[in-house]
């Protein structure tokens, strides 16, 4: 395993990083994000005897989620790193806390953080690179995660040997001197290692390394998959990890060659008026205009809803399909994409409420027309209540941070149906608040946030439209329009689009 290691990394490394830098005459030119489980400490352990030359540091969080499991990590780790001699940085993170804080996951804020402090890093010291140990069944897991929610062929063909460093703009773009890209990057050698192959390695030489307790659970999407979908597959073929990789890898390669077709009609694709016609006598059409319109910013879902409209061979003039910075208009002959003016007029509530028909379940027209709500029918901007906010649906990959300002809330799309209702607060209105378990009067919340009364009557509420026609259900809010979601619209691993709702001055 020692010699194929070897291999990998020397060409992963020289990608990146000049010879001279590789042996350590500049610094330590890898670090390694090591938190004291199997495969991290596997992958230190093969970096320790690498016959590459290649010197390192080692990086560990502790994010102070399993007491003192966390704290018998960090110091597993400290002990490896000065009997290797190597130079550690550590850090404690209030993962919780800071989840409250910008209304994200556990799983996605401690992905922020951690990523954000090796950017950091890179910065401070000199990296070229950061190595994490995603391994062979990791990478399996992701794409079974992409296909679940939906994804474009990149998605399946897994995670990149190397990568850039996954932060949020805040501290994106650290420059690494010496490095081909310029930027701090990513590294993964253990990809075409399974984890029985990492599990022989670490019993083989008695590696020291701690079970995170967390991973036997099925709590979490890819708990669920690891240890209750893929021993059933396990049972049809022992070698789907294998079998499944090398999949990948042809995937990959179609990736290229979609891409390649792509960039042969790029030219006449990227006027802002795409011809109808000829889009539609390409072979293969959809995925050009997928191709296109992603590069614009529009939503899978508002592709489809697009693509489905040309496949039924209306022409439907006028139709406006609107994305972050861009909307789409079709006409007899062309699509066309413009760039969305900063002073484009708000539609008003009555013509969205005109729009609304009838919503799900007992909600009709006329009860919408009084101007008792609003109906959300999809991305846009809109006044309700003295309000107004404006709409928006992202591809998860699209988002570079979770961090909301005030005023900004974020939903998974998924558990968010348009229409959507907005209105004014009811007594008995009530949420489970992110992060929480139990339920909490919005009246309640209204008082912790020490609101007055006209803070209170001013207030607007999102209803799921499922809810929303309901009596039982009516009272159960998705969320109070720049304060608080309910934990079951969260974000996490398995979102695909996200749903952004941001007030406007």
């Amino acid at each position: 395993m020692q010699h194929r290691f070897d291999t990998i990394l020397s060409g992963l490394l020289g990608e990146i990083i000049p010879g001279q830098l590789i042996s350590g005459q500049c610094g330590p030119a890898v670090l390694l994000a090591v938190s004291g489980g199997i495969d991290s400490m596997c992958m230190a352990e093969l970096f320790r005897h690498s016959g590459t030359g290649v010197k390192f540091a080692v990086a560990h969080c502790n994010f102070s989620l399993r007491g003192e499991e966390s704290d018998s990590d960090e110091l597993l780790v400290s002990e490896w790193a000065h009997k290797a001699g190597v130079r550690i940085h550590k850090t404690r993170f209030d993962t919780e806390e800071y989840a409250r804080d910008h209304g994200l996951s556990i799983e996605m804020a401690a992905r922020e953080l951690r990523y954000g402090w090796f950017a950091a890093l890179c910065g401070e010291f000199g990296y070229m690179a950061v190595a994490v140990a995603h391994n062979a069944n990791d990478n399996v897991e992701t794409l079974f995660l992409n296909l679940l929610r939906g994804t474009g062929i990149k998605g399946l063909s897994g995670m990149d040997p190397v990568s850039g460093l996954p932060v949020s703009s805040g501290s994106d773009g650290m420059e690494c001197p010496g490095s081909g890209r310029g930027k701090s990057v990513l590294l993964r050698p253990l990809l075409s290692f399974t984890r029985t192959q990492i599990e022989g390695y670490v019993f083989a030489h008695n590696v020291r390394y701690h079970n995170d307790r967390t991973n036997s659970g099925t709590e979490y999407k890819r708990n669920k998959l690891r240890n209750l979908v893929f021993p059933l597959f396990g049972q049809i073929n022992p070698s789907f990890i294998r079998t499944v990789g090398r999949e990948m890898e042809y995937f990959s390669q179609v990736e290229g060659i979609a891409e390649k077709y792509y960039q042969d009609n790029s030219t006449w694709l990227s006027r802002p008026e795409i011809d109808r016609k000829k889009l539609l006598s390409q072979p293969y059409w959809e995925y050009l205009l997928y191709r296109t319109l992603e590069g614009y910013g529009f939503p899978p879902s508002v592709t489809a809803s697009l693509t489905g409209l040309l496949k039924s061979g209306r022409t439907v003039p006028g139709k406006v399909f609107v994305a972050d910075g861009y909307t789409l208009v079709t006409s007899s002959r062309y699509l066309i994409i413009r760039e969305k003016s900063e002073d484009e007029p708000a539609p008003s509530p009555s013509s969205r409420l005109r729009r609304s028909g009838t919503l799900p379940g007992s909600l009709s027209g006329a009860f919408a027309d009084r101007g008792e709500i609003l109906a959300v029918h999809g991305p846009g901007t809109y006044r309700f209540n003295g309000l107004s906010f404006s709409v928006r649906v992202l591809d998860r990959n699209e988002i570079k941070s979770l961090r909301t300002p005030p005023g900004v809330l974020m939903f998974d799309a998924g558990s968010m149906d348009f229409p959507f209702v907005c209105r004014k607060w009811e007594r008995g209105d009530w949420l489970v608040p992110f992060g929480m378990k139990g339920r909490k009067k919005v009246s309640d919340l209204f008082t912790d946030l020490k609101y007055s009364l006209p803070e209170k009557e001013s207030a607007v509420m999102a209803v799921d439209g499922r809810n929303a026609g309901s009596i039982e259900r009516r009272n159960h809010i998705a969320a109070v329009l720049g304060v608080r979601i309910d934990d079951s619209k969260k974000i996490d691993d398995s979102t695909g689009a996200v749903l952004v709702i941001s007030l406007l001055q």
